[in-house]
């Protein structure tokens, strides 16, 4: 007894039914011999490699009929006896070939129906002898086209050599092989190619004698802008040099129309100066004294898209060239914009009402939707940005989106928008190569289309409501993005704010400033007048912002230190046309700036001193740290542009301040929710964190920037004091600089080491090194508006009575005939700066000896340090300070975890390397890993670190200046309580004090130990 046809096939995706049966006899024994019927299975494994491949396919029973057809067409063509197929041998020899013809097969049956007409040219799809997918970049290979027509008549073998391009960009798009931007790319490319060869066949066909004319064929419209689909009229406009060559090039030019209508496709030249009523060809000075004279809105807004296609590529490149000045300055026009907004609202107006909703190009929501939010920014904005002036409408969003144009996330969902619109179009032109731009209604139609896409079932949906749900999506959003662009540029939180707050008279005003709880609202009203008062565009677009921005600055401890802020870098900045642009078009720029100056006196102040510094909100990427090889590669670069020592400096100090700045605003903005910066996406889907997620990462990018500053600063000193040839000289860092642990108002706690060359007088090198190190610290220290770098030597041998140079021999003799057991824990965060690498790394090798002794600490050098600890809690402690909430000095705040660290390294590091690091936590933690510590007392230390090293920071923040006591209350403890990301002053205290007593206690028994 036979087994049921049904549900065998319907596995591999073929229809059931009457349409299985028929699958099964075109797989059959009597068909292609890939299914054994008494069986119900394939007939052997290559058999079932291919059913898998059509299973795969859009339409496999599509793609099975083809298939079907052109094996038949095949073996008819080879004549008896009808053997084996060689295309079917082919397809399971070459598994590249396979995928690619089945995805025709399945996707197209215009393209089926060809290669059906022409067995044998299936053989453009074949895997390349290198094991490379066959080219598809929109070439046309008239030599393999002529070789499968079997006619020699130029316009046969163009029309052939047209549709293997065709055939190929087709199965690379189907596949995967290429992206959407690369597809587009080569169907434009082989436009070109086919206007140029039809260019060449009508210049041949000129009668004999007649000169060749100088004719421009510009590309317009989608093939303009690199972004031709597979069935489109291409728009082009001629333009011949002189009246000599206008009949010459009328001919040429009918021509080629006529050969590309019979090759591939119309060619549309309406958008020419006068439309279908003016002359097919015009010279440039009449193109030009139209455009100058009697050119529309719209016709401009189409030469966006001009570029060079074919013929005299010369001639069309200064046709464009000329036209240019007139395009960029078409949005000064009084009615322009709204011309734009017309001309959209009419193509709406004219589409049928049956179609509307189906529409994917001129429909709401649709593609025409996205061209033109693009191309009115483009007029308008691109009279002074020329990154803006691309034709296509991909990378002239993206422009529009690195200038600040438009908003990431907007310019992100208008992508999407538009590459899932442009893919819809793709697969339907793509199946009949029809020209159509409306989804289907008949449900076998739209179950095909989602195939096509990719859809797949989901539990609940059906792959069709997946396509449909997503579709909605992306319509719906391209249509609120078309209208904010075009009618409504202003952030989305101006729409949050109530009416009433947008229309606010004097009296109004200043009872909100009131009730925002601004304390002096007579004073924060003044502000607002000078921002707002006038008719100008920067006050109405003030008066839009700022009710937003109030609302942000009402949220900070010191709503009027915001506002006053907000209007010192407005009116540095208020004439300066990026800036209110930034704010207004800009994503969250407006608010952060608003966090940041509410927030920290401290950002506030390097952003009076730059204020051009806030284009760093405008991206995530902008506030992100940069690493440190990339800091001392820019910082030494901008000194090597000046051969001044002091401006040498003053630049690399306007590049620390930019990066202060950089650092300072991630830092306040990290914890402030949905504002915060985040890291890129990974492609493990872990989540994305803050740029500036914890304090080591603070210290961290703050001690690299030092690093780099000094790293010039030194290159900078060794120029104005070469000294002698061969004198290496470096920069070793201690205390929080060697320990990546600095905060923004560090000193950079240094030591200074030369080693002289041979045949040089030691003196001599001394005093060339002692040159180098007073000329480095005499540059950083000079007055300027920047924040300064301290350079503190303080901590070499002798302190301030020592020299302030040593040679690597003198250290190494010093530290081991007269140190102290407190100037090896001085060592414990000693690391290479910058200077001369080797040198850095003989004198870290040398410090190793004395941090790390080999049998610790004697009992009398832990007695001293117990001493020394007791002495610097007693006498460095300031007069009134509070010891529970000192920072650095207080109960267990940075001092007490440090010292209870080193202590542990100065006994322990000689026997265990892992506690050889400079990092305070790094070391704690391979202490406690090594056994060394108590678990519960490294995390209390840890933690009690953690937390003093974050206030300390946020003190600093808030202040604006150096400071290590926590408040108890006021609105200092509030700002450093919002910073970090908590709510209730109190609250925090009480947690400030817990962790510093369990801190505290865990040193103790640490250093009792």
């Amino acid at each position: 007894m036979t087994r049921p046809t049904r549900g065998r096939l319907a596995r591999y995706g073929f229809a059931e039914g009457d349409a299985g049966v028929r699958a099964a006899d075109l797989l059959g024994p009597g068909g292609l011999g890939l299914w054994r019927v008494d069986a119900q299975e394939p007939a052997d494994e290559r058999a079932a490699g291919l059913l898998t491949a059509l299973s795969r396919a859009a339409d496999p029973d599509l793609a099975l009929r083809q298939l079907h057809r052109l094996v038949e067409a095949e073996r008819r063509g080879a004549g008896p006896p009808a053997g084996p197929a060689p295309l079917l041998d082919a397809l399971h020899d070459d598994p590249g070939l396979c995928r690619r013809l089945v995805a025709v097969l399945g996707a197209s049956s215009a393209l089926g129906d060809h290669l059906v007409a022409n067995p044998g040219q299936w053989v453009v799809l074949a895997t390349d002898p290198d094991g490379l997918a066959p080219a598809a970049d929109g070439r046309l290979d008239l030599a393999a086209a002529a070789r499968f027509s079997a006619v020699s008549q130029p316009v046969p073998v163009l029309r052939q050599a047209y549709r293997l391009a065709l055939l190929r960009i087709a199965a690379a798009d189907l596949t995967g092989g290429r992206g959407l931007e690369q597809t587009m790319a080569a169907l434009s490319r082989l436009a070109d190619a086919t206007l140029a060869a039809a260019f060449d066949i009508a210049v041949a066909e000129l009668p004999e004698g007649t000169a060749r004319p100088r004719l421009g064929v510009v590309a317009m419209g989608k093939c303009g802008g690199h972004e031709l689909n597979y069935v489109s009229d291409v728009d082009v406009i001629f333009v011949a040099a002189t009246d000599d060559d206008l009949a010459a090039a009328t001919q040429v030019a009918t021509r080629l129309i006529h050969v590309c209508g019979l090759v591939a496709w119309p060619v549309d030249a309406a958008l020419r100066p006068e439309g279908s009523r003016g002359p097919l060809v015009r010279t440039l000075a009449s193109h030009l004294a139209y455009y100058r004279r009697w050119a529309r809105t719209w016709e401009f807004q189409a030469l966006l898209k001009a570029r060079p296609a074919a013929g005299d590529l010369a001639l069309a490149g200064e046709w464009i060239e000329q036209l240019a000045p007139l395009v960029w300055t078409a949005a000064e026009r009084p009615e322009a914009v709204e011309d734009v907004r017309a001309m959209r609202r009419r193509i709406i107006d004219n589409i049928p009402p049956k179609e509307l909703e189906r529409e994917i190009k001129r429909g709401p929501g649709g593609l025409r939707d996205i061209e033109f939010a693009v191309q009115l920014l483009q007029l308008v904005h691109g009279r002074a940005d020329e990154s803006l002036r691309a034709p296509g409408t991909i990378p002239a969003l993206r422009a529009l989106v690195a200038g600040g144009y438009v908003g990431r996330a907007d310019g992100e969902a208008l992508l999407r928008g538009y590459r899932f619109l442009r893919g819809v179009e793709h697969r339907l032109q793509l199946q009949a190569l029809r020209r159509t731009h409306t989804v289907p209604t008949e449900p076998a139609a739209l179950r095909w289309l989602a195939a096509a896409l990719g859809y797949q079932a989901s539990p609940g949906r059906s792959a069709v409501e997946e396509f449909r749900a997503e579709w909605v999506t992306h319509a719906t959003e391209v249509r609120r993005l078309h209208a904010k662009l075009l009618y409504r540029p202003l952030l989305e939180s101006v729409a949050r704010v109530p009416a009433e707050g947008l229309r606010l008279t004097p009296e109004a005003a200043r009872h909100r400033l009131e009730i925002l709880g601004f304390a002096d609202p007579a004073g924060a009203l003044r502000h607002l007048q000078a921002l707002t008062g006038g008719v100008s565009r920067t006050a109405a677009i003030q008066r839009t912002l700022l009710p937003v921005l109030l609302s942000e600055f009402a949220d900070a401890p010191e709503p009027d230190r915001g506002l006053l802020n907000y209007r010192q870098v407005s009116d540095k900045l208020g004439s300066t046309p990026w800036y209110l642009r930034l704010l207004r078009d800009s994503g969250p720029v407006a608010r952060r700036l608003a966090r940041v100056l509410s927030s920290s006196r401290y950002a506030a102040d390097l952003l009076a001193r730059e204020p051009e510094a806030l284009r760093l909100l405008a991206e995530e990427s902008e506030l992100t740290p940069r690493p440190r090889e990339v800091l001392c590669e820019g910082f030494t670069a901008a000194a090597a542009r000046h051969d001044d020592p002091v401006e040498a400096t003053r630049a690399v100090r306007a590049l620390r301040r930019r990066e202060l700045v950089r650092l300072a605003c991630a830092d306040v903005l990290s914890r402030a929710g949905a504002l915060a910066p985040l890291t890129p996406r990974s492609a493990d889907g872990a989540p994305r964190l803050p740029t500036l997620a914890d304090i080591g990462a603070v210290g961290t990018a703050l001690s690299d920037v030092a690093d780099a500053t000094l790293a010039a600063a030194l290159r900078t000193a060794r120029a104005a004091q070469p000294g002698p040839p061969g004198l290496r000289f470096a920069v070793i860092g201690m205390g929080r600089l060697g320990g990546y642990e600095s905060n923004y108002l560090s000193d950079a706690d240094v030591l200074f080491v030369y080693d002289p060359p041979s045949g040089v007088e030691e003196s001599a090198a001394s005093a060339a090194a002692h040159a180098v190190a007073e000329e480095l610290r005499r540059l950083l220290s000079a007055p300027a508006p920047d924040p300064p770098l301290g350079v503190d030597a303080d901590l070499r041998p002798e302190g301030r009575q020592g020299p302030l140079v040593r040679s690597l021999a003198a250290y190494a003799q010093y530290y081991a005939r007269w140190s102290k057991v407190w100037e090896a824990q001085a060592l414990l965060r000693a690391r290479f700066v910058c200077g001369d690498a080797d040198l850095g790394a003989e004198f870290q090798a040398m410090a190793d000896r004395v941090r790390y002794p080999a049998d610790g600490l004697t009992r009398e050098q832990v007695v001293e340090i117990r001493r020394i600890k007791a002495r610097v809690e007693t006498e460095r402690l300031p007069r009134g300070a509070d010891p529970a909430t000192h920072t650095k000095l207080g109960r267990g705040g940075l001092a007490d975890v440090e010292w209870a660290v080193q202590l542990l390294q100065l006994r322990h590091a000689g026997r265990h390397p892992e506690l050889r690091g400079t990092r305070t936590l790094d070391a704690l933690a391979a202490a406690r890993d090594a056994g060394l510590v108590d678990p519960d007392d490294a995390a209390a230390m840890a933690a009690g670190w953690t937390l003093a090293a974050q206030v300390r920071n946020a003190l600093m923040l808030v202040r604006g200046r150096a400071g290590d006591q926590l408040p108890r209350h006021g609105v200092e403890l509030a700002g450093v309580v919002r910073l970090l990301g908590r709510d209730d002053p109190g609250e925090f205290l009480d947690d400030y004090l817990r962790a510093g007593r369990r801190s505290r206690a865990a040193m103790e028994r640490v250093l009792g130990a």
